[in-house]
């Protein structure tokens, strides 16, 4: 059998099977369609496999030449299979109350908090008797109006109240620094980044097939550790200082950034300023609540002889700090699809951020060690030479550049009594002698200790105590020394515990309890306060009984407030 005997047989069988189940025109078609594809000799080889004349075969290629509109179906309207969103009417709601709980179904519903993947969501519809296939649900889905989405970052939290008078004071303050030639910088820390061979998000051209391959965890290296950089831009020159550290991200190493960018930079730029103004979030290592930022920064006003003015953005407004969007951004896209192998990787993707409106940036590694739970008390505020706004001082102040005296916040010794409180140890007050004064403190203080381990100890469900080296804590408003003297006033002199309270500058409820607890462990030690003559009635006695003893008193006693 010859090629062409072969393809005329293969022709019939296959129009011998589709045949049947087409019409004149459909039949006349395929054939055209045929013919048209072989090219020459095609209608003569088409229409002896078919069996039917030449002019038929023609006819079939000039209708698909002539370019005419397809019929359109042939069955008639509504055959066919009903869509199972007809056979079930139900089907529609059961899935809108699925998808939208909260708004058209059930509030308790079964996926309300798995995910609502077609799949998911067809089997739950399964379970439920309504029979359909997950892409049927994605197909009603897309009717209802739904879409594949992800989240929107739009919602801000609680406005403050005070929020754009916030952003328009620290628009004022920006303005007066400028014109008189001040800098103004925004300052904040870059998320921290773990140094090694690790996936960093973004893209970059590679040869294709060959993409840069990095661990397949994110589980930071002991050894090469982690980044943190920190930060400053200058607003007027739009230059960028970055910090990079290595240890933890504190108050002292934000401010340390800030002095080498002083150092490096901003003194050059501006040899002649007298002010530098700080925009800052509100919280991290720079936050308005943050006590060592201010120590810090009290420091470097000294130290710069600069008058430092730090303006806090409202809480939740943090995207806003001109930090964000005119230097880190562009640090991010410029190192994106790169792993960060080490800090000298770092640094320099850093320092070569630039962008076609002259942004420049200066980069540095910073190996200190800045160590965490630094704690400034009561008295080290005190002493520092701050001055708050009169518009929301708690997010704008003002460090002048004045020396300080360094205090200690550490607590005084807890068995002996405040310094402006040690006149009242003499033994016509206390009716105890040197000696047995010590002795009694002693004892008192050392049940003291014993009770409050064993209110801690039940308090922490009998967990062991973490034990410190005693040099750190909050300063007791009244030692235990005080206590007892305050003790000694009440029951051995008389003296009301109102008055007491004043000449202690206390409130006269913790005077009450502090009593309280003072007599209770002298029960427990077994002594007992022997009333004196005379009994006082007021503080003008107690002045009165000291100044015949020949105790030297002060002569301004505050009253509580």
């Amino acid at each position: 059998m010859s090629a062409l005997e072969g393809q005329q047989a293969s022709l019939a069988a296959k129009f011998g099977a589709i045949f049947p189940h087409l019409d004149e025109r459909q039949r006349r078609l395929l054939m055209g369609a045929e013919a048209r594809s072989i090219g020459h000799g095609g209608i003569r080889l088409i229409a002896r496999a078919a069996g039917v004349r030449e002019a038929t075969v023609s006819l079939g290629v000039r209708e698909l030449d002539s370019g005419e509109a397809p019929l359109g179906r042939t069955r008639r309207p509504g055959g066919g299979r009903k869509r199972v969103v007809d056979l079930d009417p139900a089907l529609r709601s059961a899935l809108l109350a699925l998808v939208e709980p909260d708004m058209r179904g059930d509030p308790m519903s079964p996926l309300r908090w798995t995910t609502k993947s077609t799949r998911n969501l067809a089997e739950e519809l399964t379970r439920q008797g309504h029979r359909i296939s997950a892409d049927t649900v994605g197909d009603l889905l897309r009717e209802e109006g739904f879409s594949l989405q992800g989240n929107a970052k739009t919602i801000e939290g609680r406005q403050h109240p005070d929020r754009d008078g916030q952003f328009r004071y620290i628009n004022e303050q920006a303005k007066a620094h400028q014109a008189s030639g001040d800098p103004v910088i925004s300052v904040d820390t870059k998320k921290k980044e773990i140094v090694g061979r690790y996936k960093n998000a973004g893209r970059e051209w590679e040869p294709a097939g060959k993409p840069v391959e990095v661990s397949t965890h994110d589980f930071p290296d002991k050894e090469l550790g982690k980044a943190i950089p920190y930060g400053i831009y200058d607003l007027a020159a739009n230059t960028g200082w970055v910090n990079v550290g290595t240890d933890h991200d504190t108050a002292a190493f934000a401010v340390e950034s800030i002095r080498r960018w002083w150092h490096g930079a901003g003194h050059a730029a501006y040899p002649h300023a007298r002010r530098l103004l700080i925009t800052a979030d509100a919280g991290s290592s720079n936050g308005y609540r943050t006590r060592a930022w201010k120590a810090e920064l009290a420091a470097l006003a000294v130290e710069t002889g600069l008058e430092v003015t730090i303006c806090h953005f409202p809480p939740g407004t943090s995207k806003w700090n001109r930090v964000e969007h005119r230097l880190f951004s562009h640090i991010t896209m410029n190192w994106r699809g790169r792993p960060l192998t080490s800090h000298e990787v770092i640094v320099n993707s850093i320092a070569a951020t630039t962008t076609r409106t002259g942004l420049t940036v200066h980069a540095a590694l910073d190996t200190g060690t800045y160590p965490t739970g630094v704690a400034v008390g009561d008295r080290q505020m005190a002493a520092l030479p701050l001055t708050r706004h009169d518009w929301h001082g708690d997010w704008n102040y003002t460090l002048r550049p004045e020396a300080y005296a360094q205090v200690s916040d550490a607590p005084d010794p807890f068995d002996q009594p405040s310094p402006d409180l040690a006149w009242l140890c003499h033994p016509a007050i206390t009716g105890l002698s040197a000696d047995q004064w010590d002795a009694l403190t002693t004892t008192l203080t050392t049940l003291h200790q014993d009770q409050r381990e064993a209110d801690l100890d039940k308090r922490r469900g009998h967990r062991p105590r973490v034990k410190g080296d005693g040099t750190t804590g909050r300063r007791p408003v009244l030692t235990l020394a005080d206590r007892l003297l305050a003790t000694l006033l009440h029951y051995r002199l008389g003296l009301p515990q109102v008055a007491v309270a004043t000449l202690f500058n206390v409130h006269a409820g913790t005077i009450n309890r502090r009593i309280r607890d003072i007599r209770n462990l002298l029960e427990t030690a077994g002594h007992t306060i022997q009333p004196a003559e005379p009994q006082l009635a007021s503080l003008a006695d107690l002045y009165e009984l000291t100044r015949t003893a020949g105790i030297p008193y002060p002569t301004e006693i505050k009253t509580a407030s």
